[in-house]
């Protein structure tokens, strides 16, 4: 079932790049916990999605390391791209080439992922666009 499951998040990290296949690998009532807000349902995960593509549209994430364990699996990720556009979290767009890593925990349920816990670096990608102070 691990193998199973890590490849069904290996496909989920796919949607930064391609947001058709969110049916595809999660439930319908999906739950994601963002460091600053809880996205639900379909529609909301969709929006999300496309927010980030309108401010980073070559953005590609990739896979960096998976582990599971029955119906937990664990991803350590990198998502780069250029800020090209404008959303309320990052301002005008500054044509700069961004680099952000995360953790994310999925939970899966018969073959679908139901929720997610992110954590990622907001604070440093925020320096890397110069909209926040360098320490």
């Amino acid at each position: 079932m691990s193998e199973e499951n890590k490849a069904l998040v290996r496909r989920a990290w796919e949607a930064p790049n391609n947001p058709d296949i969110l049916e595809e690998v999660y439930a319908p009532d999906l739950v994601w916990h963002e460091p600053d807000q809880d996205i639900q349902g379909m529609e909301q995960a969709k929006q999300f999605i496309s927010m980030y593509k309108t401010a980073f549209p070559d953005q590609n994430a990739t896979v960096e390391e998976v582990i599971a364990e029955g119906n937990w699996v664990v991803v350590r990720w990198t998502i780069r791209g250029t800020h090209q556009g404008e959303i309320e979290e990052f301002g005008p767009p500054t044509g700069k080439q961004v680099e952000r890593e995360g953790i994310t925990i999925h939970r899966i349920e018969d073959g679908k992922i139901v929720e997610e816990w992110e954590r990622y670096d907001n604070l440093g990608l925020l320096q890397q666009l110069g909209r926040a102070p360098q320490q």
